[in-house]
């Protein structure tokens, strides 16, 4: 009987830890200064941030602009690093998604001059 129960609770473990596992950045965002939307998708080993709409009149982006972002869950955060090839700048890269939305918070310089940026889910 201590056995059966003891399966019962592994099973039970193995279809409640996906529900609480990280949530994933991977999917269609949109800015929280409404001047863009992106599509944050596998792209080899890493994740891509692709622009897919620009409010017009801003010069600095483009749709199709690429954010090349290879960061690790860490609990329900994601970090690592990111490459804007673009710019050709580097940046120390924080995730946070929950629920609906998301923050970005990335960092050059080393950790001199920091940005965080909310999105929420399309």
């Amino acid at each position: 009987m201590k056995h059966s129960i003891l399966t019962v609770v592994a099973c039970i473990g193995l279809f409640v830890a996906p529900a609480v596992a990280q949530a994933s950045p991977q999917g269609d965002w949109a800015r929280g200064d409404g001047n863009a939307t992106v599509t944050i998708a596998p792209c080899g080993p890493d994740l891509c941030a692709v622009n897919t709409w620009i409010k017009p009149g801003l010069k600095d982006e483009k749709v199709g602009d690429v954010l090349v972002m290879s960061v690790k869950a860490e609990g329900d955060i994601w970090k690592g690093k990111a490459f804007d090839p673009q710019r050709n700048l580097n940046y120390r890269l924080t995730i946070r998604v929950k629920d609906a939305g998301m923050t970005t918070s990335g960092c050059i310089l080393g950790g001199l001059v920091c940005k965080t940026v909310s999105w929420t889910r399309l």
